[in-house]
């Protein structure tokens, strides 16, 4: 193993920072302040750690040594690791959620485990259902599942990596599209993709839509009984909070996908029938620091080359469309339309069909 992937245990280190805001709470910091102290440091300190642990551009090259990585338990272990201390958190924070009083401290801790479960479950889940083993595919379902998003599961396998950088993705956002927009149609698209992907498929095997070999069937039963759970454990209040960090953590996640995708596309070589996937079609950044937190998730564009390649062999490739800087200044950006489109639209029409005035 390389010394550089012990770096992946930073990944974790976001579950802590509720701890931190409710120590800021007992040294004082009113409530209303702390409780907002993750979103802060994900959105306002990241950036400057990024910028002080620079770029890491280098690939392993070594076939024997690539293989090694591949197989090393290490890394499928790290990600597996995240369920427990996932649910274990979002526990923890439903408990405290019960104990403020005050609309801005409610809101704040709400937005900030939202925003940590993005990072912390929903990152590690897509690396986990894009494998081939029984057992990681099932636990990424089950982070999904915690915030509400299980339809991903679906999806974004069959439906983003087979349509990425087309019109008929819910996950690509179009030129000049604001976050504001593409947020809502892509959560309301991406369910509504999961259901019908997981419909077609019974039906082509002659089973009925409405039983539990349909993926969404299952998903959709073990959210209820979470909710089930935490209504029991600390009733409608809890149920809440439960069910809206759950819609914070999606619209995280879409917000990525956002500048994942922005304004990049393939070329239609036949009618309905588009350009092979390559690095060139998503989204590239190379900041050391993020990339530990996010299992190399910035080493986006090498991912929809081989979806199925683990996150600590992904490839940095200099040709690939690159980030002016890492996720969370991106998605500070993106927040701001007309600032996103001044860095951001040079750069994708750079990278668009040449020719072409854009499929979107």
């Amino acid at each position: 193993m390389r010394t550089r992937d012990l770096g992946f245990l930073l990944a974790f280190s976001t579950a802590g920072l509720p701890a931190g805001a409710w120590q800021l709470m007992r040294f004082g910091v009113p409530p209303e302040l702390a409780a907002w102290f993750p979103v802060v440091f994900i959105f306002g300190v990241v950036p400057w750690i990024d910028a002080l642990c620079g770029d890491e551009r280098r690939n392993e090259d070594d076939a024997a040594a690539v293989i090694r990585l591949e197989h090393a338990r290490y890394f499928p272990t790290l990600t597996a690791l995240v369920v427990p201390v996932w649910l274990g958190l979002l526990a923890w924070c439903t408990a405290r959620f019960a104990t403020l009083d005050s609309l801005p401290a409610q809101l704040g801790w709400v937005v900030s485990t939202g925003v940590i479960g993005g990072v912390l479950a929903i990152n590690p889940a897509h690396e986990l259902i894009h494998k081939s083993t029984r057992w990681e595919p099932l636990l990424g379902g089950l982070l999904l599942t915690s915030v509400g998003y299980a339809g991903f599961k679906v999806e974004h396998v069959r439906g983003h990596h087979l349509h990425v950088a087309t019109p008929e993705d819910s996950s690509s956002a179009r030129l000049g599209e604001s976050v504001y927009a593409f947020v809502p149609r892509a959560l309301w698209r991406n369910v509504r993709n999961a259901w019908r992907l997981e419909a077609q498929r019974l039906r082509g095997r002659g089973r009925s839509t409405w039983s539990w070999r349909n993926e969404m069937v299952a998903w959709c039963a073990l959210w209820l009984v979470l909710m089930a759970g935490f209504a029991w454990a600390g009733g409608p209040r809890s149920l809440a909070f439960f069910l809206a960090q759950g819609v914070i953590a999606a619209a995280t996640l879409e917000v990525i996908n956002y500048v994942e995708h922005y304004g990049l596309e393939r070329s239609l070589i036949a009618p309905g029938r588009y350009e092979r996937v390559t690095h060139r079609h998503s989204w590239n950044a190379p900041q050391r620091y993020t990339n530990w937190l996010l299992f190399n998730l910035q080493r986006h564009s090498d991912h929809h080359a081989v979806a199925r390649r683990r996150y600590q062999v992904l490839r940095h490739h200099d040709d690939s469309p690159q980030l002016p800087a890492g996720y969370a200044t991106m998605f500070v950006l993106a927040l701001v339309p007309p600032l996103w489109r001044r860095v951001m639209n040079p750069r994708a029409l750079a990278f668009r069909v040449p020719g072409e005035t854009g499929m979107f």
